[in-house]
This record gives C-alpha cells, sequence and structure tokens, in this order.
C-alpha cells in the first residue's frame, strides 16, 4: 500500500497513523507533535520550576531515554535548572548489564552527569540471587513485586542524597492504564486515588516527588520517537517479566486499543475525573507519613522495604 502524505506538512510521506487525532504524520512532524505534547503535560501539570535539580530514573529503555533526551532539550531554557541521572542495576546478566552501559554512554552523548547503584552493592544480592533465594525459602513472592520496592526504595534515597527536588520516570499512558486496571482488579480503590502526572500522596523532606512527563504518550509513539532520534535504546524483556501481573494487563488494554483505537486516552481522562472523587473519600491529605527504623518515609511502622529484606535475608 502506498504511504500517503503528511496531513500536517502535505509533503512528507508517512510514518505513523494517529487515529485518535484523525492525522498522519510524517517523522519531522511526528517528532514536533510528540515534543509538544510531553511539553504541554509538563505545562499543564506544572511537573516542572525553573530550579529545580531533576533525577531522571534512568533504565536504558526507550521511555526513561526519551524523558531524558526531551529534558534536556528543556534545560536551556530553564539554566537555573540542573539535570542528572540514576541508573539501577538490579543485577540481571545479557539484559540489564547492557541498558545499563547503554543508558551511561548515552548520558555521555548528551553532557548529563549519572549515577549508577547496584543491588548487589547497596543489598548485598543481585535480584537473580534473591529469586533463588526466595525459591529456596518457598515465599510465595513474585520477582517483580520485590524489585520494584528495592528499585524505588533506593532511587528515592539516592535522589535525595544527591539533592534531587523531583525524580522524572519514563510511564506512558499504556503503564498508567494497567496501573488503574491493576490496582481495580485488586479492589485496591485507594491506590487509583493517588493516580497522576506527580507521584506523592503528601509533601515529606524525606520522599521526593515523582513525575511522568510521558503520561499522555501512548507506548508505540514513544518506541517510533526513539527510532526518529536515534536514541540508542536496546530492544527485550526482563526474564521475569513472564510472571509478571501488569504483563496479562498489557495484553489485555493492547487488544482493546487495536479493537477501538484511542481507548486509552478514554481510561485516562476516566481515572483522572475519578481520582477527586476519590481523593476526597479517602482524604488522601491527612494521611500521616510514618518513619520507618531504616530511616525511610512509610505508611506503615515497617516499611515494605524492610519486610522484604528480612523476609529474604538481607538485613
Amino acid at each position: 500500500m502506498a504511504k500517503k502524505t503528511c496531513s500536517r506538512c502535505r509533503k512528507g510521506k508517512t510514518v505513523i497513523d494517529l487515529p485518535y487525532v484523525n492525522q498522519s504524520l510524517c517523522g519531522d512532524c511526528f517528532v514536533k507533535f510528540f515534543e509538544r505534547r510531553v511539553q504541554r503535560t509538563i505545562r499543564r501539570n506544572e511537573l516542572l520550576e525553573t530550579k529545580d535539580k531533576t533525577a531522571v530514573a534512568l533504565s536504558g529503555g526507550k521511555d526513561s531515554m526519551a524523558v531524558l533526551t526531551i529534558l534536556k532539550s528543556l534545560s536551556y531554557k530553564a539554566p537555573a535548572s540542573e539535570l542528572f541521572a540514576i541508573i539501577i542495576d538490579e543485577g540481571v546478566p545479557g539484559y540489564r548489564d547492557e541498558l545499563v552501559k547503554r543508558g551511561a554512554k548515552y548520558c555521555k552523548e548528551l553532557g548529563v552527569p549519572y549515577h549508577i547503584f547496584s543491588f548487589k552493592k547497596e543489598l548485598g544480592m543481585t535480584i537473580m540471587e534473591m529469586v533463588k533465594k526466595a525459591e529456596k525459602k518457598g515465599l510465595d513472592m513474585l520477582p517483580c513485586s520485590y524489585c520494584g520496592v528495592f528499585r524505588r526504595q533506593l532511587l528515592n534515597q539516592k535522589a535525595r542524597e544527591l539533592g534531587a527536588t523531583k525524580i522524572a520516570t519514563g510511564h506512558n499512558l499504556n503503564d498508567e492504564c494497567e496501573t488503574a486496571l491493576m490496582n481495580f482488579f485488586k479492589g485496591d480503590v485507594s491506590r487509583i486515588a493517588r493516580a497522576g502526572a506527580t507521584v506523592g500522596v503528601i509533601k515529606d523532606k524525606l520522599f521526593v516527588p515523582r513525575i511522568k512527563p510521558l503520561r499522555e504518550t501512548p507506548e508505540d509513539e514513544v518506541l517510533l520517537y526513539t527510532k526518529l532520534k536515534k536514541i540508542p535504546v536496546i530492544k527485550g524483556k526482563c526474564p521475569y517479566s513472564r510472571d509478571s501481573f501488569r504483563t496479562a494487563v498489557n495484553k489485555v488494554t493492547l487488544q482493546l486499543e487495536e479493537a477501538y483505537p484511542g481507548i486509552h486516552y478514554q481510561m485516562l481522562s476516566s481515572i483522572d475525573q475519578l481520582v477527586p472523587i476519590l481523593k476526597e473519600h479517602y482524604d488522601t491529605n491527612k494521611w500521616e507519613a510514618r518513619v520507618c527504623d531504616c530511616g525511610e518515609i512509610s505508611s506503615q511502622d515497617v516499611c515494605k522495604f524492610c519486610q522484604m529484606k528480612k523476609a529474604l535475608g538481607l538485613d
């Protein structure tokens, strides 16, 4: 089938069809469309301030690499701001080690400072060693569960120690919808109440707020953007992701999107309309932060990080 002409410039050949806006765009127009949407998300949700010191949670995958690229381009408009990357190495040979190398190399190319922290050094075990130990102990925990908890805790701790005022993550539109559905299926409506472009139920000096510039951007468009911008990303998934509940939900939402184009945006709109109502019901503004014995903020007396460390014998 012959390629169509770009809906905007009327010159270039299209590289993508966007049925939810009834447009077909060439590479140059798509890049502009993509970057303007991200900038609009940042501006509308007031995600960044002129003197922010922003840490990008850099995994080396397409989403975080795209975020780093865009924030670097915007940093020139705010000379008083600072930007750096934090890379967490969970210790998965043939997967994470390559992502870490690629992420570090790209930071050097962009001139962005970066810091690498590993599970092995910080926790005493790689994620692979944790999986084996959990199996021996007969623990009923999926690898993604404790990996996610450890990653988030280390990311917050290291960002805080490095003086970050914000942590930018690569969560895209698909991620937002999947998370809401997962919480709905689990009956954890209070977590849906925390949804939004900024993550952080309460303000506390121990917690570094997280922002999601790609929240309104579909996953497949992020991939195309990295290709067109020649951003060096590595394809592939963590070997443990096949066990993830998120993977199953992802398949469902992709099938729905294929059958009903634009349904991710409809879902996000529904989520955003529900959040204010749920926040009022669950009174999230009055949630009281506790400090675990480890010195980190928690919603419980003993944080999940410490609970899992104890279960795995990492104390």
